[in-house]
């Protein structure tokens, strides 16, 4: 016995030959427009030090990897340039594209923790995209 069919709905429109149209920039396909994240790699090369200059509400920068790239990070930095460490790589696997592609995304800091805190919890950012 088959299943029954689905009714069929709209259909999507075509990804645009010049580029993707200004829904298709304004919210990620695969994330929320607002969302809290942990910023990863930390513990490396010392980036860590860049968290007693950061505090609560402080606007960071994310800068993607370029493509081709593996894993497809998106990167924290501070104001002055420095790396702080990357977002989850679940994270980049679809926002680095997006934003490649001319999406916008701005993040701001939530909470520094102490040094007691594991590197992996010790920045928690928000991130806004569209």
């Amino acid at each position: 016995m088959e299943p029954p069919r689905s009714a069929p709905g709209p259909t999507p429109p075509a990804p645009s030959p010049t580029g993707p149209t200004s829904d298709e920039q304004s919210i990620p396909p695969l994330g929320a427009p607002v969302f809290r994240t942990t910023v990863h790699g930390l513990a490396f090369e010392d980036r860590a030090r860049h968290l007693d200059t950061v505090g609560p509400e402080e606007e960071l920068l994310l800068i993607p990897d370029p493509p081709g790239g593996k894993p497809d990070d998106v990167w924290v930095h501070v104001p002055a340039g420095d790396p702080v460490g990357h977002l989850p790589r679940e994270i980049g696997a679809w926002l680095a594209p997006w934003m490649r592609r001319g999406g916008a995304a701005r993040v701001q800091v939530i909470k520094v923790g102490t040094e007691s805190v594991p590197s992996w919890k010790r920045l928690l950012v928000e991130v806004r995209c569209g």
